[in-house]
């Protein structure tokens, strides 16, 4: 799917396939995190490898508020231990379907927030 928002953010996801997300700048291969300040693909490839562990190398260098995380055609949710636990590091985490996810993410991006967006 084709985003057709761009904003003066080089992070902005343009378009998004099957297996690859488009940044106005790069591609990455999916799983992969984009915040404000990075992108790069991840080796988190589902929902049960979501820990504080697994996260805390992604979100330390940027300072999140929420992390949004796209789940693939569908939207599939955390358990409630992992919320809990997450909740702990004062980060919000959303989870919605891919293309859900990258038009809520350019979105709170254009609008300064800091937030990052793991495509799993």
């Amino acid at each position: 799917m084709e985003f057709t928002q761009q904003r003066a953010n080089q992070n902005t996801v343009i378009t998004i396939s099957e297996s690859t997300l488009t940044l106005s700048h790069t591609q990455l291969k999916m799983p992969c995190f984009i915040s404000s300040k990075r992108a790069e693909e991840v080796s988190i490839s589902s929902l049960e490898q979501i820990t504080k562990e697994t996260l805390f190398p992604l979100l330390s260098p940027d300072s999140l508020n929420l992390l949004i995380i796209g789940t693939g055609k569908h939207s599939i949710f955390l358990s409630a231990k992992q919320q809990v636990v997450l909740s702990e590091l004062g980060l919000g985490v959303e989870c919605m379907s891919n293309i859900s996810a990258c038009n809520s993410f350019n979105l709170l991006l254009s609008d300064l927030r800091s937030v990052g967006l793991l495509i799993l």
